[in-house]
């Protein structure tokens, strides 16, 4: 028998489950695998570790499923070795990661480097290997067509940088480029909230202006002005705090609930009549609505909302929508 069918006999049998079992040991106890005093402790050759290596791999992607956590092992250039790796606790499902991916694709919110760097640390969460190959071929397809936003703006730090503001209740100081025109403004916010809506990031803030703030007893009497984030040319997070009572926070989920495509203004109440075949859309659409009454398949639909963007919706719908007030 030669030297090559030698090691195939050890690599089977108990030999080579205490071997596995062995290399497993050191690992998980911190310790570095070296394939050339692995194989001469145990009389095979380089290749016979590095296939108990390779399994050792396996079963750790295939654990991560029940477990959650990520190991694996990798070669460490310092210590001349093999040493296991905890990279995360996985806390997302293939399906799920999956459908954060279609979610992500179809939001357009991000520049097409930052959309294919997300995509892939998501993918990555995927367990075991091939299941991140199938996810990469379901939106792969989506991923070579994503047409990024035209306004091409990178603003994950600067949402960063609001998201803390928001928390420590700070001013800021933008420079904003208007939607009409070219003119930038410079304003002075107290800011309240982050919210995305149909491809764009918001930042829902108060004017600081105390010849208009006057007139309202909380500040939730006021209406808060609406910014695209990718329209916020330089940003200053001031020093300088506000406070808000608890009674009178902002509560951007009941903001949510009444604001359409995003146009800031007063607090309106709309009811009108809905002639088309799927009302639950328009509840979706508005989270406020509720339903009146219903004739033969005809609805009389209530809702309370911010601003004119119920105008555009209403227009939007056609014949399926008559207007009552």
């Amino acid at each position: 028998m030669g030297n090559f069918e030698k090691d195939r006999a050890k690599d089977t049998g108990n030999g080579k489950i205490e071997r596995v079992l062995g290399i497993y040991t050191q690992l998980i106890n911190g310790q570095a695998v070296n394939r050339a005093k692995e194989a001469e402790r145990y009389g095979v050759n380089e290749r016979s570790i590095q296939r108990d290596i390779d399994d050792i791999r396996n079963f750790l992607e295939l654990e991560a499923k029940d477990t959650g956590y990520i190991n694996t092992v990798n070669y460490d250039r310092d210590s001349k070795g093999y040493r296991m790796e905890q990279f995360c606790k996985m806390k997302l499902s293939n399906s799920e990661t999956l459908a954060l991916c279609k979610i992500l694709l179809e939001s357009r919110a991000f520049v097409k480097e930052e959309m294919m760097d997300m995509l892939d640390r998501l993918i990555s969460c995927c367990v075991p290997m091939e299941n991140q190959k199938l996810v990469k071929e379901l939106i792969g397809n989506e991923a070579f067509h994503y047409v990024e936003p035209r306004h091409k703006t990178r603003f994950l730090d600067t949402m960063w940088d609001i998201g803390e503001a928001v928390r420590n209740c700070r001013y800021i100081e933008i420079e904003y480029g208007r939607m009409k025109g070219s003119k930038v403004v410079t304003r002075k916010v107290k800011p309240v909230a982050i919210m995305f809506s149909e491809y764009y990031f918001y930042l829902t803030a108060f004017i600081d202006d105390k010849e208009v703030r006057k007139y309202f007893d909380v500040i939730n009497d006021s209406f808060p002005t609406i910014y695209r984030i990718d329209r916020i040319r330089k940003l200053k997070v001031l020093e300088e705090r506000f406070y808000i009572p608890y009674s009178s926070r902002f509560e951007e989920g009941e903001f949510r609930k009444r604001i359409q495509f995003m146009y800031g203004g007063k607090l309106r109440k709309v009811k009108f009549k809905f002639f088309g075949e799927n009302i639950e859309a328009v509840l979706d659409r508005l989270p406020t609505a509720r339903i009146l009454s219903e004739k033969d398949g005809v609805y009389v639909v209530a809702a309370e909302v911010f601003g004119k963007g119920i105008d555009m919706w209403l227009r939007s719908q056609g014949e399926r929508v008559e207007v009552i007030e």
